[in-house]
């Protein structure tokens, strides 16, 4: 399939910062423009016409000042190109078409297996891709977004020495992409940009937060000073391969799929609940069994995801004493099919054992995004990256 694939433009620093001005306080009035960046009027002229002339502002609404002539506002044109984003975890996708302000106009969720390896796992992203951009009309492809379940090297678009992802470590991800599409690509962790999708969802303000992923395994995304933390070689987060403590809980050992033991996600990852079930039901059972019994309230799966709160909010109180977040947020398909019987338990452990003074104002929830978290949160940084002017 054939998509437009004019590049962005080519902003000089001015005009990509009142760009940025107009993306981040809304529509604006040139002398709006010149109260907010102290620029000289003939400056914002200037960089507002060359915006104008991209296509990328649009005047459209008018509003009266004084007694002069009404003003017109000047708004980013969403529509002027699309993005396309793809949330990739251990056992599925969701592929999302989006504007210019990150809006979702389209999405498409697809079965995956993430150790299938990086060439079958991105030819499905690249099918997805093509259906999206097809169903999008004629505008142009500016930039794309990928994320994936593993450490990931931010600037050179590379997964490093992933646990799960056999196949993965250093596969040129975001120069194949590139080499597809010909536009700017970003390339992160999936609990990175969840956390980002889910500030649009906390209270303003909100510039310190911890997203924990329960899924098929557990990650956390973490938010400091509204910046995500990456760390110096992009595994920081990586909860769920640390050494869990399950005192008065589980006894263990217990093995864990990257080859250690007694590691967290070992006790209460989505694969790790599937086969304890197995172990009880005395029969196969998967991750998507495991969401099912979830919601049909299944006894059996209710407690173990209770220990398994426990378990993780053991560890979660260390993170919340160190980081003291203003919020944690439990996302995943296991931790939204457990809802409350998930968060108590996850509740209970963090006030008991994390620092008084860092629990309270915390505030612990049940992600509201889900599952559109991990594609607004790379929509927004493919946004910044192609708009940006660099």
């Amino acid at each position: 399939m054939t998509t437009r694939r004019a590049t962005p433009p080519d902003l000089d620093p001015g005009s990509a910062e009142l760009l940025a001005l107009v993306r981040r306080r809304g529509a604006l009035t040139r002398a709006e423009m010149t109260e907010a960046t102290g620029w000289a009027r003939v400056t914002v002229t200037s960089r507002l016409e060359r915006l104008l002339a991209d296509g990328l502002l649009v005047g459209d609404e008018a509003v009266v000042q004084g007694r002069g002539r009404p003003a017109t506002r000047y708004r980013l044109d969403s529509s002027r190109a699309m993005q396309l984003v793809a949330d990739v975890g251990a056992l599925g996708m969701r592929l999302a078409r989006v504007d210019l302000e990150g809006n979702i106009e389209d999405t498409r969720s697809i079965p995956v297996e993430i150790a299938r390896g990086p060439e079958e796992v991105l030819a499905l992203v690249r099918k997805g891709f093509d259906e999206l951009a097809a169903a999008g009309g004629d505008r142009p492809l500016w930039g794309i977004g990928i994320s994936l379940p593993g450490p990931v090297d931010f600037a050179a678009g590379k997964v490093v020495s992933p646990p799960i992802m056999t196949g993965w470590h250093a596969y040129p991800v975001k120069d194949t992409l590139q080499e597809w599409y010909a536009c700017p690509v970003l390339v992160d962790n999936d609990v990175n940009a969840m956390a980002i999708g889910e500030l649009d969802g906390l209270p303003p303000g909100t510039r310190d937060l911890l997203v924990v992923k329960v899924g098929t395994g557990i990650g956390c995304g973490i938010v400091c000073g509204g910046q995500v933390v990456r760390g110096a070689a992009g595994s920081a987060g990586d909860i769920g391969h640390t050494a869990a403590d399950a005192t008065g809980v589980r006894s263990g050992p217990v093995d864990c799929r990257c080859g250690k033991r007694d590691c967290v996600e070992a006790y209460t990852g989505g694969w790790a609940l599937a086969r304890d079930l197995e172990a009880e039901l005395d029969r196969p059972v998967s991750v998507d069994d495991v969401v099912d019994l979830l919601g049909r309230g299944d006894p059996t799966a209710l407690r173990l995801v209770g220990d398994a709160g426990r378990i993780l909010g053991a560890s979660l109180a260390t993170a919340v004493s160190l980081l003291n977040p203003s919020a944690v947020v439990l996302s995943g398909q296991i931790a939204v099919a457990a809802g409350d019987h998930l968060l108590t338990s996850v509740r209970e452990r963090i006030y008991a054992r994390a620092l008084p003074l860092a629990t309270r104002t915390l505030d612990i929830s049940i992600s509201r995004e889900w599952p559109d978290s991990g594609v607004q949160g790379l929509a927004r940084q493919v946004g910044e990256l192609v708009l940006s002017g660099s």
